[in-house]
């Protein structure tokens, strides 16, 4: 598996280094392709598993841990939110935090309000909070809650071809098929991990460039600089582990970006961005259907191109990397119950995202309202930094800003190469040095490749684009099959039969003692006679009351303890 998938990236990187026309004119063409004929698909599966998991946290499995019935969280749960914030998606937020919500607000999505206008500002804020709340949470929640419900409470390898044991059979799941399932999920993970570097890199680079730094035009030369240094770093930060590096960056982080967005808060528009906040989360909720329905069918050629820059591109970008992001919240979940952690992956980093968007969506937004044209300031990445030099001390926060970009993405790229070293390695929990080594160093080759087919320059992001949907497509069709696998899984949980059979000793007892003792009887429990035995005849036994009193009382009979509860009720006089 490990050499297959090698091979694979080292045939992508050759191919983009002596035929970078070629691979771009290819990609290209997939991802026209994909397009046109599967971009429905990303868009329903999307929403599925919104529906999928809110239904898992709000069902009888909600209370079923990820463990032994008796285990603790392993993770305190601020260190837990914030390792799962920043290994799913800080970078993307530092990226578009301002240019997203602007660009709907200037540009708002095909068939929907004129620019610029008042109506503008509620379509950019809903689209933008579409594209990082519960969505992209829900995708990583399905794959991270099959992942630590089979590993940690079924006791499987941790990989994603062990949450198909239930569907495929153990066989097959540490089989050839079991490694296809398997290298797919490497596949999108190294091509989504090196997406968000090649976005990382560019945010950088804009930095350098508004701290007034003398890197001229910055090229390829310079985007292949930045991306070796943090290779190197997200490598030496990787082979430390989790509990040390990732850990201890990710809160750092946390803090940090806090404190940016204080920062923008307190010396930004502040009454409009708390005026903001009801109105993105009312805009979101009523216009939700909408936006969840857009698709290639109307708008035409126009809408397509939307979709493709928007939507489509981030629904495969989630999943592309939801290998990772998924083995690595499940890799610190463990101990807690499904409503808990579906509940913390879905509603906590929502809300972040809710007021990060708020605060710098909406400085944006109101400073291109003010006259000062953000939003021409040059691409996605360097509107950022021309929304800072609108607020005091620009020089500081640029530089804050990169740093801020380079420890998330060196927090993300280290999980990464943790989960890509465990799949390589049959789902081991601590994977080798040299593994881990290997596949940061092809996150960062495969990174390069994006950048110099995308130009290196305006046309960087359509490089990093094109490549993510090739690793996604395969890798979506795995994720709904893994949905039929884990409710599979569910339904022969031993709490869910526990509950079943509790249900079923009950009932058949209650009616038995409502048939033969006219509705004054009591239950007990009593050894089963034998394995084949009847629960209404043999588990629970109904002799008629012994007194006038209503009471409760409870037997711990012997056998195999079938039923675990029992309790006498009769009709007081």
């Amino acid at each position: 598996m490990f050499g297959i998938t090698a091979l694979i990236m080292f045939g992508v990187v050759a191919w983009g280094g002596l035929g970078t026309d070629s691979l771009s004119s290819a990609s290209g063409a997939a991802l026209d392709w994909l397009l046109t004929n599967t971009g429905w698909g990303f868009v329903l599966a999307a929403t599925g598993f919104v529906i999928f998991a809110l239904y898992l946290a709000f069902s009888r499995y909600g209370r079923i841990p990820l463990g032994q019935d008796d285990e603790g969280p392993e993770f305190r749960t601020v260190s837990w939110i914030a390792m799962m914030f920043s290994a799913g998606m800080g970078i993307g937020l530092m990226f578009f935090g301002v240019s997203e919500p602007l660009s709907h607000f200037v540009s708002p999505p095909p068939g929907t309000v004129p620019g610029e206008s008042e109506a503008a500002i509620t379509v950019a804020m809903s689209t933008s909070l579409f594209h990082w709340t519960l969505h992209p949470w829900a995708i990583y929640a399905v794959a991270g809650l099959a992942i630590a419900y089979s590993s940690f409470r079924r006791g499987r390898k941790q990989t994603i071809s062990g949450v198909f044991v239930p569907l495929i059979g153990k066989r097959n799941a540490e089989g050839p098929l079991g490694k296809l399932i398997d290298i797919l999920a490497l596949f999108a993970t190294l091509f989504g991990s090196a997406a968000s570097l090649g976005i990382g890199t560019l945010q950088i680079r804009s930095g350098m460039q508004a701290a007034g730094w003398p890197i001229g035009e910055a090229g390829t030369d310079i985007l292949v600089a930045i991306i070796a240094v943090l290779t190197v770093c997200f490598i030496v930060s990787a082979v430390s582990g989790v509990a040390r590096g990732i850990q201890w960056l990710s809160n750092i982080n946390m803090v940090l970006a806090a404190l940016l967005a204080v920062f923008v808060f307190v010396l930004g528009p502040t009454v409009f961005i708390l005026d903001l906040l009801p109105t993105a989360i009312g805009s979101y909720m009523s216009q939700f259907g909408e936006m969840a329905s857009r698709a290639g069918a109307t708008g035409g050629s126009e809408m397509q191109s939307w979709l493709a820059s928007w939507t489509i591109f981030y629904w495969a970008w989630w999943i592309s990397w939801t290998p990772f992001v998924g083995m690595f919240i499940a890799r610190i979940s463990r101990g807690r119950t499904i409503r808990q952690f579906i509940g913390g992956v879905l509603m906590v980093p929502s809300v972040v995202s809710l007021v990060w968007f708020a605060i710098f969506g909406g400085a944006a937004i109101h400073t291109q309202k003010g006259g000062t044209d953000v939003y021409a300031g040059g691409s996605a990445e360097a509107q950022t930094f021309a929304l800072f030099e609108n607020l005091p001390l620009p020089l500081v926060t640029a530089v804050l800003v990169m740093v801020l970009v380079a420890i998330f993405f060196v927090s993300g790229a280290d999980a990464a190469s943790i989960v890509m070293g465990a799949l390589s390695q049959r789902g081991a929990i601590e994977p080798s040095r040299w593994v881990v080594i290997f596949w940061g160093a092809a996150t960062g080759a495969v990174a390069a490749v994006m950048l110099v087919i995308g130009g290196g320059k305006d046309k960087a992001l359509e490089g990093i684009q094109n490549l993510t949907f090739l690793g996604a497509l395969p890798f979506a069709i795995v994720m709904v099959l893994m949905c039929v696998a884990m409710l599979k899984d569910l339904r022969t949980d031993p709490m869910t039969l526990r509950d079943q059979k509790g249900a079923e000793v009950l009932e058949q007892a209650v009616i038995v003692g409502t048939e033969e003792h006219d509705g004054e009887f009591q239950l007990v429990t009593t050894p089963a006679e034998n394995e084949e035995a009847a629960p209404a005849e043999s588990d629970v036994a109904t002799p008629p009351a012994e007194n006038d009193e209503a009471g409760i009382a409870a037997d711990e009979g012997g056998g195999d303890g079938s039923a675990d509860v029992a309790a006498q009720a009769d009709k007081k006089e």
